[in-house]
């Protein structure tokens, strides 16, 4: 069974986006993320991403395990090639870090 996910967005601070997952088959409590962004002087910005999992069954506490441990290496990864394609589309990439 794949993951589904519902979320719900607050944009109202435009340095901070807030994910909370209102409806899924695999988490529950207070799961979902919180991207806050830092511009720096330099023109770039900083993105720190933080995700919480909190499994609501067998499966999602399983997964949450695993996405806690060796998962986060490849998120990791997974988030900085998305962000250097967006840099790369949009013209000559900057560099931006990865927290």
């Amino acid at each position: 069974m794949p993951t589904k996910e519902r979320l719900h967005y607050d944009w109202s601070d435009p340095n901070r986006v807030v994910m909370t997952t209102t409806d899924s088959n695999l988490w529950g409590g207070r799961s979902g993320h919180v991207y806050t962004f830092t511009r720096r002087p330099d023109g770039t910005t900083d993105v720190d991403a933080v995700v919480v999992r909190e499994g609501k069954n067998l499966k999602g506490r399983a997964l949450g395990l695993v996405l806690g441990t060796v998962g986060k290496r490849v998120l990791e990864k997974t988030f900085g090639n998305t962000v250097k394609a967006i840099e790369e589309r949009n013209g000559k990439p900057r560099g931006a870090a990865v927290k």
